[in-house]
């Protein structure tokens, strides 16, 4: 949602009590969720000039809950450390929010530069945050939104754990509205069922299955410890970006899934160190690279997605941006 002025806070505080309670959340952890969403949408209008406040849920290996992402094209912070203490402010407010957000977060990332704006990625799981030993390092993270007007979205991604590695896939149905998230779905579920198999096959099956359907664009990667084997089909970019930054497109055909496919071919390439892969719907523009970004490459993969989310999204089409990091070994 559009967080612009102070009346917004509310509505935001309940979207995201709402969310909690469809999780099974009870009072006390719903309340933590409230006091995160207020903070997030008051700090959204305070400091960022206005944002977004995206809300929803998420379940991988570090456990399940209610994900926020705060994004603003504001001042940005000089000093995310100092900035996060309580007691600083720089609008002459007590300055407890970021505390605030923190001391209630399973798991905080922020990503601030001056002059580029400010993302703030919390999740939330039931029961009260423990100092323990740290959950493990989150594999993949993703921002998957409908065209403004729309209530579904035609886009769809989806990540499946396998021996060795992971696959990841995105599919953009033809258009938006209903009819391209049935498109969409349709190849979540062959990718479920067929993950296994190679990319190159699992598209195969999805063009058999999605002739009924308008069609859709649908890349997919696997991820080993040693490289990814992409294929794709339409304008569902797939990206690999080396922890300095630079990007390397990977190469998929033209078609629709589900009615043109000329040609199904996998192309595979080498990981060094721990790149991110990152598969986009064409709802973001082509024009970014992290190379802009100093450091963000290093951030929680869902942080990843919501900053490029917030400044490449066109604005005018569904928009999915899948980030995964890859593990590779020596």
């Amino acid at each position: 949602m559009s967080v612009r002025d102070s009346s917004q806070v509310a509505e935001a505080r309940r979207r995201a009590v709402a969310v909690a309670q469809g999780m099974g959340f009870g009072e006390e952890d719903a309340g933590r969720v409230a006091i995160v969403a207020t903070e997030l949408a008051t700090n959204l209008i305070k400091h960022g000039a206005g944002g977004e406040l995206l809300i929803g849920t998420y379940d991988d290996r570090t456990g399940s809950g209610v994900e926020c992402l705060a994004l603003d094209k504001g001042p940005g912070m000089a000093d995310v450390e100092a900035s996060s203490r309580d007691g600083h402010s720089t609008t002459g407010s007590p300055g407890t929010g970021l505390g605030a957000i923190a001391r209630g977060a399973h798991a905080l990332d922020i990503y601030s530069r001056p002059g580029l704006g400010t993302a703030i990625l919390v999740r939330l799981q039931q029961g009260r945050p423990a100092d323990a030993l740290p959950s493990p390092e989150p594999v993949s993270g993703a921002v998957n939104l409908p065209k403004t007007g729309e209530d579904v979205c035609g886009d769809a991604w989806c990540r499946k754990a396998q021996e060795g590695g992971f696959k990841l896939m995105v599919a953009d149905g033809l258009g938006h509205g209903p009819f391209a998230a049935e498109a969409a779905h349709a190849a979540v579920r062959v990718f479920i069922a067929e993950h296994r198999d190679r990319p190159g096959a699992v598209l195969e099956r999805m063009h058999a299955a999605l002739r009924p359907t308008r069609g859709a664009a649908i890349s997919i990667a696997e991820v080993s410890d040693r490289q990814v084997v992409f294929a794709g089909i339409g304008n569902v970019a797939g990206v690999l970006v080396a922890e300095d930054g630079t990007s390397r497109r990977m190469v998929s055909h033209n078609g629709t899934v589900g009615h043109v496919a000329k040609r199904v071919q996998e192309f595979t390439y080498p990981l060094e160190g721990t790149p991110l892969v990152i598969l986009c719907s064409d709802g973001l523009g082509t024009s970014w690279s992290l190379d802009a970004y100093p450091g963000l490459v290093q951030r929680h993969p869902t942080l990843v997605a919501g900053v490029l989310y917030r400044d490449f999204n066109r604005g005018r089409d569904d928009v999915t941006v899948l980030v995964a990091r890859a593990e590779a070994t020596a």
